[in-house]
């Protein structure tokens, strides 16, 4: 397979910029957001609970907030990227090209992914201003921030090519993105829950994603690492392989 890498990469400076463009929006709301959110459980919450499973409820609430910002952002990058190409028409400008679906895949996944990742260091940054936050195995921080942004970007380019409208992208994030992404332990430890919630909420790919990060910060896990990293692993390629074959075939793209 010949792959047109200078396409690719012309697609992803694209993808890049289209973010970088609008930061304001793309880049430091979601940290304002996160921080809100630190600061209302902290003062809501912060003097009742003091610690989390041994780690300081501050420093085990950002991690969670860090991660799902960036997962997030990774999923409306790609998403609305893909779904405005298709309601304003402009889609035909990836297909006429020499680009193929992976170049096409290629582009779409790592100009969310580098989204995430910006989000999370401009985090990182910014919480760090209120809450001192350590780094447990920098290793594990970036594997699962990487492969969950990139989960979260692949889902977006699958969300892509079945919305029709901004309305039904919306659909997505609110019923199952914004869901997932609360019911993963962001705001809480998984072991404080029965023992049936606890098998359940270890079936959410969310919950490894957010737990792996967590541990990389904290040196806490409520799951197992092996187990999620696989989990994660097995997902991102299965995903990218369904993915490559609808784009290939132009399913629900060229009609």
């Amino acid at each position: 397979m010949s792959i047109n890498w200078f396409g690719a990469l012309t697609v992803f400076k694209k993808e890049t910029m289209r973010f970088l463009k609008v930061y304001h929006q793309t880049l430091f709301s979601p940290v304002i957001n996160i921080i809100l959110f630190l600061a209302v459980f902290s003062l809501s919450v912060g003097h009742a609970v003091e610690t989390i499973e041994g780690v300081p409820f501050a420093v085990f609430m950002a991690s969670g907030l860090i991660m799902m910002a960036s997962m997030q952002n990774a999923f409306a990058n790609s998403s609305s990227s893909f779904v405005m190409g298709r309601v304003m028409g402009n889609i035909v400008d990836y297909l006429m090209p020499p680009l193929g679906a992976f170049e096409l895949l290629f582009a779409f996944t790592f100009g969310a992914i580098l989204r995430g990742i910006c989000v999370a260091i401009v985090a990182f940054v910014a919480i760090s201003f209120f809450v001192a936050l350590p780094i447990f195995s920098f290793f594990h921080a970036i594997f699962y921030l990487f492969f969950a942004c990139m989960f979260l970007a692949l889902l977006g380019v699958l969300c892509g090519v079945f919305s029709e409208t901004f309305d039904q992208m919306s659909a997505m994030t609110s019923y199952v993105i914004t869901p997932l992404t609360f019911l993963s332990g962001t705001f809480y430890s998984t072991n404080v829950l029965p023992e049936f919630w606890q098998k359940v909420s270890h079936l959410n790919p969310f919950f490894y994603m957010i737990d792996g990060f967590r541990f990389g910060i904290t040196g806490h896990h409520d799951g197992n690492l092996l187990t999620g990293a696989i989990y994660i692993l097995f997902l991102n390629a299965a995903l990218a392989i369904v993915l490559y074959g609808m784009i290939k075939r132009g399913y629900r793209i060229k009609n």
